[in-house]
Formats: C-alpha cells, structure tokens, sequence
C-alpha cells in the first residue's frame, strides 16, 4: 500500500510453509519504479535485498537462505526465537536461535546481518509479541533498507484500520531500536538490583530439600534421605570433592519427591500458589483442573491414560485429599498399588541399592564412573506414559553401568 501511495510498481506473494507455530509464511515482495518492471511473483534465488525475519529458524531455513547473497542482501532479524514443537519429544532439546544467527551471518556477512530481541521490545512496551511485525519494519527502514517514505509506510498503516496506534508505536520503536539501541535495551532493563549468589553448598541443598520433603511427608522420610546423603558425603569427603554429593543431594531428592495425587492436592492447595493464580486474573474467572486419576480413568488403544477435565469443586477434594498424605506407601494407600506408584517406590530403593555399591568401592579412580551412575535419575523427565517411556531407557543404561561398575 504504501508502494501504491507513492506511485511504485509493487507485487507481493504469501506462501506458507508447515512449521513448529502452524505455518511458517514468506511473503515474497518486489517493489520497483514502475509496474512493467516487474516480472515475477517470487523474489529469486540470491536476489533478496532485504529479509525481514521475524523467526531466527524461519529465516535460517533453506528457502530463506537461497534467497541471500553477500554483499546484497540485508537481514533485519528478530534474535528470539520461539521454541519448536522438538521439545516436546526431545528432553534435551536447546533452542538452536544462535546457530541460525550464525548461519545467516556465513551467508550475508556481518555486515549484512543486524538483530534484535524484538519479543522482549514488543512485550515490554506494547503488552503484546503480535507487534514484532511492524517493529522489525521500522528497524529496517530506519537502517535504509526499505526503498519507501516514512509518510507513505505511516499512511499505509492508517489505511490498513487495525490497531492503527499500536501498529504506528510500534515502527517507530522499531526505528529506535536500529538508531540507539543502547538506550531502548537501558530503558528495557529490570529496576531492581540483580545479585549474584555463590552456588549452594551441599549441605544447603539438603537442608531446602530436608523441608520441603518433611512437607512432602513427614520427619522421618526426610531423614532417610538426608542419611544416604550423610553417608556419601562421609565417603567422598576423602578425595576434597563435593560433587558425588550434590548429585546424590539432587537426583535422590527428585525419586522421593515423586508427584502422587496426595502431592498434586497439596500443591494445588498451596497459599502461594492460589494467590499467584489471583494475581495474574481479574474478574470472575474460573479454574478447570485437567487430570488422569488412575482409578476413573479411561485409557487409548496403547493403554494410556488419557486427561479429563474437572471444574472448580476439584479444589474442594485437593484440600481433603492432602491431609491424606499419612496413607502413602501404606496398605490403605488406595492409590499406591498402581503400576506407576509401584515403580516410582522401586526407583528410590534401587537408587539408595545402588549409590550404596558404589559408596562400597569407591575411590579416586572410579569417582568420574560414580558420579554418572548418580546422575541417572537426571534423564527421567514427565509423568505417566511419557515418564514410564523415560524409566525403560534409563533401566538399561542404569544396569549397564553397574555391571561396569562391578567389573571396575
């Protein structure tokens, strides 16, 4: 539109793509002096003067990156990157937005690469990331990469009628963000002095994990966990190393602390945790809870447990719930006999087995072979089905390494 307004020759294509957010899109626009000179739809390959990227992963694709070529093309890029669908199969999956920078970088040169985090800018200053869009428009043409006037781009927006203000506010900080970033990233920057604190010691994440397991259940489970630290850290004081410890402190701490429905009632009822849900709404609003009682459950064709929803009153039962806690573990624990919580009590006993073994032959040779035996629990990540997937991997590593740790 503001192409039209001031008399240019302009063709624009959209085509979309199948992505991590429901469609990645490209939107291919040429502009030139007259329509005649104008012959495509596509910009071609190596022939983008200017790339908008509103993705880091989107703009590191391979039908973006044909499109650029060093010492022509330009890229305005938003460095945030919002993370992909891969997480969710993949424990260990790390946000790939700086490898994309660098990629795009090897392709148009430093010089032709200029970013920002466009998702911190638009939500602090427009309450809404929708907004990156016209910011990163502002942020390239007040880097002169866009051939069209500052009028004809603001009338555009006007004609456009939709959030006319928001869209305007937020070119133009797009324009300050390219002409003083330093300033807008002060502005940005939190009120509150940031203090950094020394990592906690061992026997300080045992004394938070001491409380919180008390809370879980009672002094005397607390205890049992704090012993088997007590012992290892004993074993391993004789080499000046701490590391065995901290391992033991937090993998054990993850087994017993497994989330039953005693421990889903009790944190769901927690004073904290219902202000803060207060906090973020306004209004009459209501809370559903999504949940997959074992007993009431139906399950898919793979045995699954499947959720269900449950409405406000689910609350009343969470704070009669809690305070049966005390059955956990016992014959009357009604939940206790599930294949899940049988496994999980399994997974702690087999873990205190496990770390005492290797307490019985440990030494400054074997430490490294320890330390990974303790870390185990570290890849047992979710719950139900995704958490029983996780324990069948870690079962064959888990024995794997003890039958190496027998033979060391």
């Amino acid at each position: 539109m503001a192409a039209h307004i001031e008399g240019k020759g302009i063709v624009t294509q959209d085509s979309a793509g199948l992505a991590q957010k429901g469609g990645a899109t490209w939107s291919h626009v040429l502009i030139a002096d007259n329509q005649d000179a104008i012959r495509t739809t596509r910009v071609s390959m190596a022939a983008a003067d200017l790339i908008i990227g509103c993705d880091p992963i989107v703009s590191a694709g391979k039908e973006t990156l044909q499109r650029m070529l060093q010492g022509r093309t330009h890229v305005a890029l938003n460095a945030y990157s919002t993370p992909t669908a891969a997480f969710v199969k993949n424990a260990n999956w790390q946000n790939p937005a700086e490898q994309c920078a660098a990629d795009i970088a090897n392709a148009v040169g430093l010089e032709g690469l200029s970013a920002f985090d466009a998702n911190r800018v638009s939500s602090q200053v427009l309450g809404d990331t929708i907004f990156i869009n016209p910011m990163l428009l502002g942020y390239a043409w007040q880097k002169g990469w866009v051939p069209l006037g500052h009028e004809a781009l603001i009338r555009a927006i006007e004609l456009n009628d939709v959030a006319v203000a928001q869209n305007i506010a937020a070119f133009e900080w797009g324009r300050h963000c390219a002409h003083h970033w330093s300033v807008v990233d002060s502005l940005l920057a939190p009120a509150q002095v940031v203090q950094f604190h020394k990592p906690q010691g061992v026997d300080a994440l045992v004394a938070k994990r001491v409380a919180f397991l008390t809370d879980y259940q009672n002094a005397s489970y607390a205890k049992r966990y704090s012993d088997v630290v007590a012992r290892v850290q004993k074993a391993e004081a004789a080499f000046n190393k701490t590391s065995l410890s901290e391992a033991v402190a937090r993998n054990l701490f993850k087994l017993m602390a497994y989330k039953d429905e005693y421990e889903v009632a009790r944190l769901h009822t927690n004073t904290a945790f219902l202000q803060k849900i207060g906090d973020m709404f306004e209004g009459d609003y209501t809370v559903n809870y999504h949940l997959a009682p074992p007993i009431i459950s139906k399950t898919n064709e793979k045995g699954e447990l499947q959720k269900q929803k449950f409405g406000p009153l689910m609350l009343t039962g969470f704070k009669l719930l809690k305070h049966f806690k005390v059955l956990r573990g016992t014959p009357l624990d009604i939940f206790g006999n599930t294949e899940e919580r049988e496994m999980e009590r399994a997974l702690i006993g087999k873990y205190v087995a496990s770390i005492d073994d290797v307490l019985a032959k440990l030494n400054a040779d074997n430490h490294a072979l320890a330390l990974e035996i303790a870390n185990l629990p570290d890849a047992i990540k979710g719950f139900g089905h995704v958490k029983a997937r996780n324990v069948a991997a870690v079962r064959s590593k888990w024995n794997g390494l003890m039958e190496k740790w027998r033979n060391h």
